[in-house]
């Protein structure tokens, strides 16, 4: 790893004082060209001296959003500074996804195994989504949750034998689309009285041990597809008209 320059922003005095130990001790090739524990700190030392890398805080001041912010302008005044998030943050995943968004390098939790030399030289070659282990423990459960969700949709499919015309019939549906505005769809080959028909068959196939006594309208059919993960209910979303 060649030498660089890099500011730490952190507004909590021990927990300065520990990562710029990290630097001395594990990081030589880091050359710390200042400190600052505020925004307006920070910006007098940014156009004092450029540096090569950010390692901020997002929390400063008992605000989250002013270090969002500052990674924002960063990367749009200086796109060529690397910025790297190193935050206690651990539960705000809301605002993991706000500094991704201002178009961080990376994110280091102050969990676990805390900042590494790994991660820094990663982020100074260039490697673009830096996550240190904690983090990343996360993201892997969010994914497979996702894949889960996903195979479950796709046996719901084939075992109820939803075709594509029926999942964009119930998608509609549950976006509150009448059987008149669902024919009036590009490529929905289907007059209203066909729509009913169609409907009656999924009552058909979703209960078909029925629902006692208690009739079945299109709300309750929806709230079922729903529940079988035949709809995706973070995916409903209406075709072109």
């Amino acid at each position: 790893m060649e030498n660089f320059k890099v500011i730490i922003v952190e507004d909590v005095p021990l927990e300065l004082k520990g990562t710029e130990g990290i630097f001395h001790t594990d990081i030589p090739e880091a050359e710390i060209i200042g400190t600052a524990d505020s925004e307006t700190l920070y910006w007098k030392l940014i156009t004092k001296q450029l540096p090569d890398l950010v390692l901020l805080d997002l929390g400063l001041g008992g605000s989250t959003t002013v270090g969002v912010e500052i990674c924002r302008q960063t990367k749009e005044k200086y796109p060529n500074i690397k910025v790297l998030i190193f935050t206690g943050e651990i539960l705000n995943e809301k605002l993991w996804v706000d500094v991704l968004d201002a178009g961080c390098d990376g994110i280091i939790l102050k969990s676990g195994e805390l900042l590494t030399r790994g991660d820094v030289a990663s982020c100074m070659s260039g490697k673009k989504l830096v996550f240190n282990q904690p983090i990343l423990e996360k993201i892997v459960d969010r994914f497979r949750k996702s894949v889960n969700n996903e195979i479950m949709r796709q046996e719901a499919l084939v075992n109820y034998e939803i075709d594509a015309y029926d999942e964009r019939f119930l998608r509609h549906l549950a976006l509150g689309y009448t059987k008149d505005q669902i024919t009036q769809l590009r490529g929905m080959p289907f007059g209203v009285k066909s729509l009913e028909k169609r409907q009656n068959e999924l009552v058909q196939k979703l209960f078909p041990e029925g629902n006692g006594r208690v009739g079945i309208n299109a709300t309750r059919l929806v709230v079922r597809a729903l529940e079988l993960r035949i709809l995706d209910i973070d995916n409903l979303f209406p075709d072109e008209e």
